[in-house]
């Protein structure tokens, strides 16, 4: 069947889902999304995240895309009531128990609730004139010719009944849940292997308003954890002159969510920043939990034969441990990296595509990895690179409390600009000589990076 560029169905509507179908609207001529959720107005909590009441924000690379995807974005979302910060001089890093000095970055992010940054996008995706989207239906399975060319999905209305949509191309953008391993079995064709490190994290989130002053001009504190307390908190601004404060554990050290276990989680953290900044504040809701098993990545790239006429993108590939913020971020690279296949008149090729956004994928999921790694409570394999860079992050982190240039190195890896083998390069190493040698760094992890090729490992 020759393929064209008349119609393409994403299948969910959620961050990868929307900005797919962005994308995909420049080289197509109707972009149908299929949600089995009723969509909400913009700020509203949609069943089908269930981790939207937590902490959320874009990293700087991740604002980057959505502006380049959707010019003016940064200053509409922000007048609407995002926070626009920047990433190291606006927010406390605490991370093995060392403070990174704070200094100008020039890396501006975003904070704000998870369903005011989606609902912000599903408006300018849904305004454009080639995208609409089918709610509340659910996905039955895909429609192809033959068992090996995929020609559409089958859907289910809200009232049961079942419809083939045809399409030139169908992405699945549906999660964590996804079902195209199964899919690929009923074809007849291989289902990918999958990576997967069972971190067992339990988080809780509150909201909060703040006495003035509280966070001391700041936007945001995070704290991540060591190997005494692995525990981790993140409080930041958000929309309404609010702030959302996620405390989380690893391995059943959940916090608890009545009010007063969830004060005295907090209260515990390895520094006192959070508990301090909470002190006094008006609580504007009860602890919300959440649980996240594992951090999972589905190997596409490295199957033989896929059908054509089908893509995966997001979660539905690869599903981080949120601790890290990666989410968005790498949703929307994995969207820019589809663009760049579109322009090159390639949308159709699966293979290149998992290729090319394994490579978007491969940093973000060896700093999850490398960082999960550093506690030894978490199961899986520990490679020689992998000890040795959990070994030399607490130290960098101990000497970035004192160099601002270490502190801005670490932030751009963090913030997916730059590469996590930049923070082995010789003049940064020998600058975390100098500043362990004149600090006694913990032996704790914290953001951990598994460096490729020079150092590094093989994880909303």
């Amino acid at each position: 069947m020759g393929r064209s560029n008349d119609h393409v169905v994403v299948l969910g509507a959620s961050m990868a889902g929307l900005l797919a179908a962005r994308v995909l609207a420049e080289r197509y001529e109707r972009v149908t999304i299929v949600e089995r959720d009723a969509l909400p107005p913009t700020g509203q909590h949609r069943k089908g995240v269930p981790h939207d009441r937590h902490v959320h924000g874009l990293h700087p690379r991740g604002r980057e895309v959505l502006e380049e995807l959707f010019p003016g974005f940064t200053a509409e979302v922000t007048a609407a009531g995002a926070v626009l910060c920047d990433v190291l001089a606006e927010v406390r890093w605490q991370l093995s128990g060392c403070l990174l000095k704070q200094r100008p970055t020039g890396l501006p992010g975003l904070f704000a609730s998870r369903p005011f940054l989606e609902g912000q996008v599903r408006e300018r995706v849904l305004a454009h004139p080639r995208v609409s989207a089918l709610e509340g239906c659910s996905v039955a399975g895909l429609a192809a010719a033959g068992g090996r060319e995929v020609t559409g999905a089958r859907v289910l209305d809200a009232e049961g009944r079942l419809t083939t949509i045809e399409a030139d191309l169908v992405v699945d953008a549906t999660g964590r849940g996804s079902r195209t391993p199964r899919w690929l079995s009923e074809l007849g064709y291989q289902a990918p292997a999958q990576d997967r490190v069972e971190i067992g994290l339990g988080y809780s989130t509150r909201t909060y308003q703040l006495r003035p002053g509280a966070m001391g001009g700041d936007q945001g504190i995070l704290t991540i954890g060591t190997l005494a307390c692995s525990r981790f908190g993140a409080l930041a601004a958000t929309e309404g002159g609010r702030h959302l404060l996620t405390l989380g554990g690893i391995r059943g050290d959940h916090p608890p969510v009545d009010p007063d276990g969830f004060a005295a989680f907090a209260a515990a953290l390895p520094t006192g920043d959070i508990a301090a900044a909470i002190e006094g504040a008006e609580p504007l809701d009860d602890p919300v939990p959440f649980r996240f098993p594992a951090s999972t990545r589905n190997r596409y790239e490295r199957l033989r034969e896929f059908p054509a006429g089908l893509l995966v993108i997001g979660d539905a590939v690869c599903s981080f441990n949120p601790v890290y913020g990666q989410g968005m971020t790498v949703a929307a690279l994995q969207a820019l990296a589809l663009r760049k296949l579109l322009a090159a008149g390639r949308a159709a090729a699966p293979r290149r595509f998992f290729a090319d956004i394994a490579a978007v994928i491969d940093s973000p999921w060896d700093i999850a990895v490398g960082s999960d790694l550093a506690y030894p409570q978490v199961p899986g394999p520990r490679s020689a690179k992998v000890r040795f860079v959990n070994a030399y992050l607490p130290r960098l982190h101990s000497a970035a409390a004192d160099d601002g240039a270490l502190a801005l190195a670490m932030i751009r890896v963090i913030g997916l600009k730059d590469r996590p083998e930049r923070l082995l390069l010789p003049g940064r190493a020998l600058r975390v000589l100098r500043g362990s040698l004149r600090r006694t760094p913990k032996q704790v992890p914290g953001v951990a990076a598994s460096v490729r090729g020079k150092a590094g490992s093989s994880a909303r």
